[in-house]
């Protein structure tokens, strides 16, 4: 089942057993489309209860000079608090079989994923990043990550990228990367020209495992 569920999850997709895992999803700067949506649902069928944060407030983008509009505008809450909310909403749903949520972000989406991962409060079991990196201070950071990479990408440098895994590493925390070949930017929106099928399919499956390897208690 999936649908609109409040201000601060925009969708939820509940497994067929009407009770899972809790995973939250922020989308990157095109908006909360389908692409997402669709991840959330393949992820529910593998028994996750997934939600969607919507940071745009329902507008989406299809160019690039429309997406960079939609980060700069105001929005009602900030972005960082809305993600919080969503989080504790996600963990206190009576379908939730956990009490503390992974979190999976697509490229500005990763960004937060990040953000949230070095400021836990509310505290995350672990972190997915779709073609994104961020630095930044690990101190507080206690979840594992995983990371998908695009062979080709000009939004994710080689030095952001080597910021990050050093400091992931000198915080100590778990922490795997994967580098699809013949990808660049976008691989895993399904709405995007940049999207590959295979290159999802092998890192939805690698996402699932990873994440139900997390302590969500």
């Amino acid at each position: 089942m999936s649908g609109r569920d409040d201000d601060a999850l925009a969708h939820l997709s509940v497994p067929s057993g009407g009770a899972g895992r809790p995973v939250l999803i922020v989308h990157s700067w095109w908006g909360l489309t389908s692409s997402f949506t669709r991840i959330a649902d393949q992820l529910a069928s593998r028994g996750f209860l997934v939600g969607c944060v919507d940071l745009f407030e329902g507008a989406t983008a299809t160019t690039e000079a429309k997406a960079r509009r939609l980060r700069q505008v105001k929005r009602r809450a900030p972005a960082y608090k809305l993600l919080q909310r969503s989080i504790q909403r996600l963990a206190a749903d009576a379908r939730s079989t956990g009490t503390v949520p992974a979190v999976i972000g697509f490229s500005m989406g990763a960004h937060w994923t990040v953000w949230l991962a070095q400021h836990p409060d509310p505290p995350i079991s672990g972190a997915v990043l779709f073609y994104g990196a961020r630095g930044g201070d690990f101190s507080k950071a206690t979840a594992p990550l995983m990371a998908h990479f695009a062979e080709t990408d000009d939004f994710v440098s080689a030095s952001a990228r080597r910021s990050m895994e050093r400091a992931v590493n000198k915080r100590g925390l778990p922490y795997t990367a994967f580098d699809y070949p013949r990808t660049t930017h976008w691989f895993a929106e399904s709405a995007h020209p940049a999207f590959s099928r295979t290159a999802t399919r092998r890192a939805l499956e690698r996402t699932a495992e990873f994440l139900d390897a997390l302590d969500m208690r």
